[in-house]
């Protein structure tokens, strides 16, 4: 997960009580463990294991994906704009490696 993440907010300067639309993506090979590698040895499993949105101190969207998930990963959110904050989305994989992103929302 060295890439920083991709994210895209359908606006960044809403009305207070608009509905904002998030979609998110982070590069992680996810490795599920089941893989047997060119010596005949399993691959550990690394799955990003932990994901949260949050608008300031507000937990907007929090999601523990299971060994069956997608590498690279796609998320896509809504939450309704209430205040001038900044949207920290946050993935953790089993590594223990973190990778934080996110967006200015400013209330217009």
């Amino acid at each position: 997960m060295s890439q920083a993440p991709r994210i895209w907010i359908s606006n960044d300067t809403p009305k207070k009580g608009e509905v904002v639309r998030v979609r998110a993506q982070i590069r992680h090979r996810m490795e599920s463990g089941m893989r047997v590698d060119d010596s005949g040895n399993l691959v550990p499993r690394n799955i990003v294991s932990h994901f949260e949105a949050r608008l300031g101190d507000d937990l907007l969207f929090e999601w523990q994906p299971e060994t069956a998930i997608t590498q690279h990963p796609y998320l896509e959110f809504t939450f309704v704009a209430r205040q001038t904050e900044d949207l920290t989305m946050t993935w953790t994989d089993d590594e223990g490696v973190v990778v934080t992103g996110g967006k200015a929302i400013t209330i217009s």
